[in-house]
């Protein structure tokens, strides 16, 4: 008798566990669902004055919609151009992948807090086998399961609702299978449906304090997805910055090898002169000195190179014996954009960053979640109030459990209040949330000067660079004029061999002077426009101006 009520009992609950586990899809659905409701807060979320809405869906979900499109296995060999660059930075970068995790994490905690103003549905079974001498008995239980703790029941369901007024609704629908699977003939089924109901109507009640949750949660999505389109636009900025500065690198490169050649054509004709006797061999050491000079630089400029190239595969996700290069057109494409100075006042630069920047406004709205939270606790000093109201419904014994006896249900009302007696703790938090509003008006006010200073000093560089490049190029200039006019004089006899050395040396560092004066001007204007708050990322993962 023992094992055939034991038996039953572990069939009847194995049973009725596999039907609720099968009637899912496995780990993927939800995966799935979860994905799906994500993005559609995020997509509901995203306004178009935050950017272009894409690149936000994490490594392990399946590009779609405006996401960029990149090969399955990024190239292991060839010329990269700028574009490919930063598109493939925006795909697979580590950094940038994290970004799109934590805006998706702050998007299912939301999901997670407006859960709990969803209905909610419990069910609940469980078994159990007594003996007490002769006697035995097996049946179903449940214990405390759900939030309604329906008691001494075997089988049941539960429901929860919780309104935006703090009013929370929860039912239980308790079946009791006493007895079920010993075959008794004097089993029954019978049924209680349980209700209660909690309205707050004085303080800061529970339900006010899970409407907060709820609240911030919404706002947090808000503020990640303007801190994930801020992050997107530093990230470009720095994307091509060091693009740029491997070009750099690569043009200093050309440069020492043009140098170190010319040096060594300069060297076999002094001694093609000193044997002529026409030049001293001094000369003609000097000239060899500068050859190895030189030929250390280019090697030093080969290694420079080399080396920032594999730090920039890293920003890319590329393994760093990659066989890449950089497109060196990119070089000559800003050489004929030119540089230009801003057409617009430090002044108005600034106005415009402080209606544009993301990261300002999200410090500006985190000063009314903290007055919301300050006015929460003050309601918590005073006194306390909530009105709950109860019911109990049996169902008639020996008979149908679905018929319920409402007539003979018992129900009940209550009014609860919390006196102010003990008020520490709430004092407290009062006082705390106080401090903590002046922090945060503080923070903004350093934010906004914070801001005012990048501008002002986003455009110094600006005109700076201008400046700057248009220096470079009159060196360079004059440094070409001054080799050709020192070679002349060198062959006529009218000076030394140390002049026209000097002036190879001096005609190197103008031309590494001028790239780099060109690149800090791209660069100084992409950052310009990035602190300003109007330089907008495209899907490709390039950029415009609004």
């Amino acid at each position: 008798m023992l094992f055939r009520c034991t038996a039953r009992l572990v069939i009847f609950i194995s049973t009725g566990a596999a039907a609720v586990l099968s009637g899912g899809c496995g780990t993927e659905h939800f995966k799935a669902e979860a994905d799906r409701e994500v993005y559609k807060i995020i997509d509901n979320k995203w306004h178009p004055d935050f950017g272009q809405k894409t690149n936000y869906v994490i490594s392990d979900v399946q590009a779609a919609g405006a996401d960029v499109q990149i090969a399955p296995s990024a190239p292991e060999s060839g010329v990269i151009s700028l574009a490919q660059a930063v598109a493939l930075a925006t795909a697979d970068n580590r950094n940038y992948s994290k970004q799109k995790e934590e805006l998706y994490q702050a998007a299912l905690g939301l999901s997670s807090e407006r859960h709990n103003y969803a209905r909610q549905w419990f069910g609940f079974i469980g078994g159990k086998y007594a003996r007490t001498g002769e006697n035995e008995d097996v049946s179903l239980y449940t214990g405390e399961k759900g939030p309604g703790n329906t008691q001494d029941k075997d089988l049941g369901f539960d429901h929860r609702q919780l309104l935006a007024g703090g009013l929370e609704i929860s039912t239980a629908l308790a079946v009791d299978w006493f007895r079920f699977l010993t075959g008794d003939p004097r089993t029954s089924l019978g049924s209680v449906l349980t209700a209660s109901v909690a309205v707050p109507l004085l303080g800061a009640s529970r339900g006010k304090v899970d409407l907060e949750n709820l609240t911030q949660a919404e706002r947090e999505v808000l503020y990640r997805i303007r801190s994930f389109n801020r992050y997107r636009k530093e990230f470009v900025v720095s994307i091509v910055a060091e693009y740029y500065g491997v070009l750099q690198k690569r043009d200093a490169v050309t440069n020492a090898e043009n140098n170190y050649k010319m040096v060594a054509e300069s060297k076999e004709r002094l001694e093609w002169e000193a044997k002529a006797g026409r030049k001293t061999l001094f000369e003609v050491d000097q000239a060899q000195q500068r050859v190895l000079t030189a030929r250390d630089n280019y090697v030093s400029a080969v290694q420079s190179y080399q080396q920032q190239l594999d730090a920039f595969k890293l920003q890319l996700a590329l393994p760093t014996d990659a066989d890449i290069e950089l497109d060196q057109n990119e070089l000559g494409a800003l050489e004929k954009t030119g540089v230009s100075e801003p057409d617009y006042t430090v002044v108005e630069a600034i106005e415009t960053a402080l209606l544009e920047r993301l990261d300002l406004a999200n410090t500006a709205d985190r000063i009314d979640d903290v007055v919301r939270k300050v006015i929460l606790a003050q309601e918590g000093l005073g006194p306390q109030l909530d009105l709950t109201g109860d019911l109990n419904v049996d169902s008639t014994p020996e008979t149908d459990f679905s018929r319920l006896r409402f007539h003979q249900g018992r129900y009940g009302a209550a009014l609860e209040a919390d006196l102010p007696l003990d008020r520490k703790l709430q004092r407290n938090a009062y006082r705390g949330k106080l401090i903590e509003l002046q922090q945060q008006q503080r923070q903004y006010e350093e934010q906004l000067d914070i801001i005012k200073l990048q501008v002002r000093d986003a455009y110094r560089q600006l005109k700076e660079s201008a400046q700057l490049y248009q220096i470079q190029q009159n060196s360079v200039k004059l440094a070409q004029d001054r080799v050709e006019s020192t070679t002349m004089l060198l062959d006529a006899g009218r000076t030394w061999a140390r002049d026209l050395l000097e002036a190879q040396d001096d005609l190197l560092a103008a031309q590494n002077s001028l790239t780099a004066a060109l690149i800090k001007h791209a660069t100084a204007k992409l950052t310009f426009f990035r602190d300003v708050g109007i330089l907008q990322v495209r899907p490709d993962g390039m950029w415009l101006v609004k």
